[in-house]
């Protein structure tokens, strides 16, 4: 998520350790938004070669929002989408659902790198969050789109100086926020950790993750989309005037391929089919907690009445949610790099990383001791040195690709459908011209750098946290540089 926040406890109140002893026991191991009867038969893989106007690879947020806007966009044209599983079963379906209106992975990090043109990208982020919402509606996807705006609470006093130095900021440039007090954010939401927040009414939207995908999925077949699902991407290259996408079909070992004058890659932490992209992003895994839904008891005890999406403020953050059947989301904090860019399904579960939620859950809220969690899971995104996300385009102009969202994509990810598409049409726009969309962020080092340096840099953030946010000289290095590293 777009918010850097702390590690909860040390205030001296009690443990939550006792508490969280018992409450995985009965935890599914799998997605609670991916659970859900709601969700749609897989459809058929691509078996031997077909044409299409414009093929986009990746079934997630950025795929199916680009396929949908491209079908709107040219209704002449014909778009065929290529999944490697099931859309939406991925990040798409597994993340907080927390939709941003930034485009820059919040105020901070845009002011840093574009701050001449903040007020542009800030206006662009706010129309796209409304047109989302719009879509939403028009399409008819019931995954409980709800402007709820945010809550970014401080749990140091240090946190508490930063947020108002942040607050002066943002004001400065028109944004809006409203300080809190401790006692005014425990009016809102009652956590003994809380010494005071900076409350955002507007832009930020709650939505349920996988509903949206699966949404935006039957929008794109009833526009004309052709999906083919467990239907894998495995090599790029030109034929002729146009661009030829091979693939392999999950399970039967079957090729095929498709025949296309334009490609999106829509891929986000898996491997891109261009070797240039290799150091541009890592995967790293986050990891979730979702709690059996709170009685009329227990979500008295909490308040929470306006509903709002909630992290904390500072390097490594917990971020939480309210479901529509009053269940509380609870992720983040230990956001973990395995090494060699590594991926695979038995990394999603990490006992560890679990419990230390459910500890620092019964922390933040020991009022709901007692309350069970009944799913654990984790996915993996993608990041880069900037935290949100960069574009371009190969082969003489005919593919285009967006990445590097850094787990803030759920609404970044149809503004960044329209950028590929202007990119693919060489057009002109004000989107095509922003400094964010034509520079490309630093790359990372190979292995075993990489692994080294992002290692260091998460222990250097977890120091800050516990040192008054003071930086040591690593992470005052890498702020001169321009780099990071973020969840």
């Amino acid at each position: 998520m777009s918010r850097r926040a702390g590690r909860l406890g040390r205030h001296g109140h009690r443990d939550g350790g006792g508490a969280a002893a018992g409450s995985l026991a009965d935890a599914a191991p799998l997605p609670f938004w991916l659970d859900d009867p709601a969700r749609p038969e897989a459809l058929a893989p691509l078996v031997g070669e077909t044409e299409a106007d414009l093929v986009v690879v990746g079934g997630g947020y950025t795929g199916l929002w680009t396929a949908l806007l491209a079908r709107e966009r040219h209704p002449g044209r014909s778009v065929v989408l290529l999944e490697a599983g099931r859309c939406g079963d991925e990040a798409s379906g597994r993340n907080g659902g927390f939709a941003s209106a930034s485009l820059t992975h919040g105020f901070g990090n845009g002011l840093e790198r574009w701050p001449d043109e903040l007020a542009t990208l800030d206006r662009l982020g706010a129309e796209n969050l409304a047109d989302m919402g719009a879509d939403i509606a028009r399409h008819g996807i019931d995954c409980d789109f709800s402007l709820v705006g945010e809550l970014t609470v401080a749990t140091r006093p240090h946190h508490v100086e930063e947020l108002a130095e942040l607050h002066d900021a943002m004001t400065s440039h028109g944004a809006s926020g409203t300080l809190l007090s401790a006692e005014e954010t425990r009016a809102m939401v009652d956590s003994p950790t809380y010494l005071g927040a900076l409350h955002e009414p507007d832009g930020t939207a709650l939505v349920e993750p996988a509903r949206l995908a699966w949404g935006l999925r039957q929008a794109c077949l009833d526009a004309g989309v052709v999906i083919h699902e467990q239907t894998k991407a495995v090599s790029l290259e030109r034929r002729g005037a146009g661009v030829h996408v091979g693939t392999s079909a999950s399970g039967s070992g079957v090729t095929g391929g498709v025949r296309a004058w334009s490609v999106v890659l829509a891929t986000n932490a898996f491997p891109s089919l261009l070797r240039r992209l290799d150091l541009m992003t890592v995967p790293v895994y986050d990891h979730v907690l979702m709690t059996e839904p709170l009685t009329p008891e227990q979500k008295a005890a909490i308040g929470w009445e306006g509903r709002q999406g909630i992290g904390d403020a500072a390097n490594q953050f917990h971020y939480y949610r309210l479901t529509r059947d009053d269940r509380i989301l609870w992720g983040g904090y230990d956001a973990v790099y395995h090494y060699g860019s590594r991926i695979a399904p038995e990394l999603e579960q990490r006992e560890a990383t679990h419990r230390m939620l459910a500890e620092h859950f019964f922390e933040t809220f020991p009022q709901l001791e007692g309350l069970r969690f009944t799913h654990r899971w984790g996915g993996v995104i993608d990041t880069c040195t900037r935290f949100n996300a960069f574009y371009g385009t190969a082969l003489g102009g005919r593919v285009s690709y967006a990445l590097g969202f850094t787990g803030l994509g759920v609404a970044a990810t149809r503004f960044a459908g329209l950028v590929v598409l202007d990119l693919l049409d060489g057009a002109d726009t004000e989107r095509t011209r922003l400094r964010m969309v034509r520079e490309k962020p630093l790359p990372f080092p190979p292995e075993p750098l990489r692994a080294l340096g992002i290692n260091l840099t998460r222990w250097s953030l977890d120091h800050a946290d516990t040192h008054a946010g003071r930086r040591n000289l690593w992470l005052r290095g890498l702020d001169r540089a321009g780099l990071g590293f973020d969840s």
